[in-house]
């Protein structure tokens, strides 16, 4: 394989981080026809016309996904003469598939704006779910994802007008289900269940529905949220707080939940 290529053990653990390189997916119609999901946060350009969209992810590390890396790799090359830090996936999007890591439908998610955004709008004064959903959008679905905070008698006549998703609200497709908040249900109905999201779930639905018993670092999501809510009266000032906050659970929800802290730090045992 090219050294410009980077393997699918790789590329799984910066999905999700503020890390992440663009993903542009380069599969032709009728290869995404045949199975019309995308590896999570990347995008669907035409490979032929590289050189209109190139510009767009300028300055930006991109890796670039066609079926089975035979085609991405020139497409890669193409990207770096265009002036863009490019790779492609090691063995493509089916390489990707028979991993088992996860993968997005795209019958699931609303249709882009004249932009390539998918835009999304909810309750305005978001305290838990309605930062953590767009927190989980930006990290795995849409980087560019756009979020609108209205008032909530306004929320369905905005969307229907915008075409936009309206999520956490009664009566919509993304919102609670049962005993599960609007975060569970974007998980699974995405296609992105790993064991760390969904830790991080348990502990969003436990901060989200008053059940702390569930986690015990509920408590902590809670106050934390609670607090930049107080902070910020703009909402979108305060999901972009919200986004670090976020980061931070999931990375300790992925790697860190073994991990203790003692002091005094040359106490016997410690």
């Amino acid at each position: 394989m090219s050294i410009k290529a980077i393997s699918a053990e790789k590329l799984v653990r910066l999905i999700g981080t503020s890390k992440c390189p663009s993903l542009v997916d380069v599969r032709s119609d009728d290869e995404f026809a045949i199975d019309p999901r995308l590896v999570p946060s990347s995008v669907r350009r035409a490979h032929g016309a590289v050189f209109d969209w190139a510009a767009e992810f300028r300055g930006r590390s991109t890796i670039a996904i066609c079926r089975d890396s035979l085609l991405s790799g020139g497409v890669a090359a193409l990207l770096r003469d265009a002036g863009v830090p490019a790779e492609s996936l090691e063995y493509g999007f089916d390489g990707w598939a028979k991993s088992g890591h996860p993968l997005i439908p795209i019958a699931k998610l609303p249709p882009r704006n004249s932009q390539g955004r998918t835009v999304w709008i909810t309750r305005e004064r978001p305290k838990i779910d309605r930062i953590a959903c767009p927190w989980l959008i930006r990290r795995f679905v849409d980087p560019l994802a756009l979020f609108l905070f209205v008032a909530p008698s306004d929320v369905l006549a905005v969307a229907e007008r915008l075409e936009a998703a309206p999520f956490d609200i009664e009566g919509v497709f993304w919102s609670h289900r049962g005993d599960t908040c609007t975060f569970d249900v974007m998980i699974e109905e995405l296609g992105l269940a790993s064991p760390a999201l969904l830790r991080l779930a348990t502990i969003v639905r436990a901060a989200d529905t008053a059940r702390l018993d569930l986690a015990p670092e509920a408590a902590g999501l809670l106050a934390a949220s609670l607090g930049l809510s107080r902070m910020y009266s703009d909402d979108l000032e305060q999901l972009d707080a919200g986004m670090a906050l976020y980061d931070a659970f999931y990375r300790w929800c992925r790697d860190a939940t073994n991990e203790t802290h003692n002091w005094p730090t040359n106490k016997k045992g410690a």
